[in-house]
This record gives structure tokens, C-alpha cells and sequence, in this order.
């Protein structure tokens, strides 16, 4: 009897798969490369956008590796350099982040303190991907 029940549960387990699997959207992918200091979009496996970026300059690190988005800011200031603005803030370890900024001609090289800075219009872009396809379906990949 006991053999017929694990069977039976076994069984079920099997065919209910496929219905408990849920789908999930290929999303958002970052892809952000430091020697070339840009930043390409794909959503959905498709390349999107091709952006200028600023990352961290001598003495400062970007970190490097596969990351996920941890929080989200339209408006942020930053506690640690000044009161900053920060807007459209995607952080994805610690204190670092994506944002926009007002030193736009600085973009394309690294000038920053360790965060990835966008033009704001471009930043505000990113924020709403991010948004729009969830958290768990973003990934931020940042490579030398």
C-alpha cells in the first residue's frame, strides 16, 4: 500500500511539471564593458541600445562579475559623496549602482567612484526596462 501511494505521488509530481513550470522572460541584460567604457542593452536577447558610460577611475573599482538589481531609486542622493543626485538609481552590490548623471561629458571615460554613470535620458531608459520586465528577470554583467 505504502509502495502504490509513493508511486502514485511520483506519478502525479511527473505529470504536473510542465503546468508548474513557470515561463520566465529572457528580460533585461546589462552588459557593461570597462575598457571600452559602454554599456549595451538587450532585451528580450535582442540588442537595443549601445551607450557611453562612466566607471571607476584610478584609485576607485567597478566591480566585475554577474549581478542582479537589489534596489531601485527614481530620485537618490548619495550619502557617501556629497548628497549627489543619483537618479535612476539600479544598485547590484552594496553601494554601487547604475545612475544617471549631470557630468555627461565626462561619459566614455572613467571618472567615477566606483558607480556606473549614464546620461539621465538613458538612465531613466534602463530604470524603466528594469521596471517594466521585474527585478529577477535583469541581469547586469560588468567584464574588463
Amino acid at each position: 500500500m505504502r509502495s502504490l501511494a509513493i508511486l502514485t505521488l511520483v506519478l502525479g509530481a511527473i505529470l504536473l511539471l510542465p503546468f508548474s513550470v513557470v515561463t520566465a522572460s529572457a528580460g533585461v541584460v546589462a552588459k557593461i564593458d570597462l575598457s571600452e567604457q559602454r554599456m549595451r542593452v538587450y532585451v528580450d536577447s535582442d540588442r537595443k541600445y549601445s551607450w557611453a558610460v562612466s566607471t571607476a577611475r584610478r584609485g576607485y573599482r567597478t566591480p566585475t562579475g554577474n549581478f542582479k538589481p537589489t534596489r531601485m531609486y527614481k530620485s537618490y542622493f548619495s550619502r557617501k559623496y556629497h548628497g549627489s543626485p543619483m537618479p535612476h538609481s539600479i544598485f547590484f552590490y552594496g553601494g554601487y549602482a547604475i545612475h544617471g548623471t549631470d557630468a555627461i561629458k565626462s561619459l566614455g571615460s572613467p571618472v567615477s567612484h566606483g558607480c556606473i554613470r549614464l546620461h539621465p535620458s538613458n538612465a531613466a531608459v534602463l530604470f524603466g526596462l528594469v521596471k517594466s520586465h521585474g527585478a529577477a528577470n535583469t541581469r547586469i554583467t560588468i567584464t574588463r
